[in-house]
């Protein structure tokens, strides 16, 4: 088994799990790819095996790893979707950060893990992704979330208003400071920290979620995923924000953008001896007495 690696800059304090990581990987004596700006984030502060090789984008990881791995929180693992794309590679999270939905094994778990994957004690969770499409080419070729797609105000204090659409039926105009669609992933995401409802990954929905509403009797919708919905903005600001995940840009308020579901989905590792539910009930203290924390 070939393992790909992946993470972002980070804190002194994680330095261990890091290299207890690489360490285990050695041991099996895996070939090990490494992300070739974390490689240099890393190499002068922790011993590293003799077997890796370096990776710069999607294109040299294609064909050459059989797992991703993700080490830091869920904004790490979203990252990876830039790298893996449409190939089906499967990716799991190591989580370094706090909450972890997406990142879901423990610091204090890498060699059970490590050893879960080399033993294939695991099952790949499909999760859809959103596209979008705009006459400004948003986002070029990565143009797909995992988590959600926001419209948002930019830099006044002033509502906006967003016009919602479905297959061409107009659904709605939300006075919001804006709007959150939301993949069954990402309902435990930003849209659940906005009053949004948790998706279970199968149930083929989005929601829309709207963001400090004008309107107190305008609420989320789940909406089938087999719908194209399109939005206009209307605004003082001659300009408005699009994010895609972690990604943003900054629109003209004349722009329509256009959400589908993407043609492809992506491969997330669940091991055996966890399921969705056991996250939620773990991440969200769901059957214990909080009175007691």
């Amino acid at each position: 088994m070939k393992i790909a690696i992946y993470g972002r800059e980070f804190n002194d304090t994680v330095l261990p799990y890091v290299q207890e990581v690489f360490n285990v990987l050695d041991q099996y004596k895996t070939p090990i790819l490494v992300y070739k700006k974390y490689l240099d984030f890393i190499k002068d502060k922790i011993k590293l095996p003799d077997h890796i090789t370096v990776f710069k984008h999607h294109g040299e990881l294609i064909g050459q790893t059989d797992v991703l791995i993700s080490l830091g929180g869920d904004g790490t693992l979203l990252d990876t979707l830039s790298l893996v794309r449409d190939s089906g590679i499967p990716v799991i999270g190591i989580n370094f950060g706090r909450l972890g939905f997406l990142a879901s094994i423990n610091k204090n778990e890498i060699k059970k893990a490590i050893d879960a994957l080399k033993k294939k004690e695991y099952s790949l969770d499909q999760r859809t992704l959103l596209d979008i499409h705009s006459t400004y080419d948003l986002f070029g070729d990565e143009n797909f979330a995992l988590n959600d797609i926001t419209i948002h105000r930019r830099d006044n204090s002033a509502m906006m208003i967003i016009h919602a659409y479905m297959n061409g039926e107009f659904v709605n105009s939300y006075w919001a400071d804006g709007l959150i669609i939301a993949t069954p992933t990402g309902s435990t995401a930003y849209s659940l920290s906005c009053g949004g409802p948790i998706i279970y990954p199968s149930s083929q929905n989005f929601v829309i979620t709207p963001i400090a509403p004008h309107n107190l009797n305008v609420r989320p919708l789940i909406v089938p995923d087999d719908v194209s919905l399109t939005f206009e903005v209307e605004a003082r600001s001659a300009k408005f924000l699009v994010s895609c995940d972690s990604r943003t840009e900054t629109v003209d308020r004349s722009v329509k953008v256009t959400l589908n579901k993407a043609k492809f989905h992506v491969n997330l590792i669940r091991l055996n001896n966890e399921s969705y539910l056991t996250t939620l009930r773990n991440k969200l203290l769901w059957g214990i007495d909080t009175r007691n924390y």
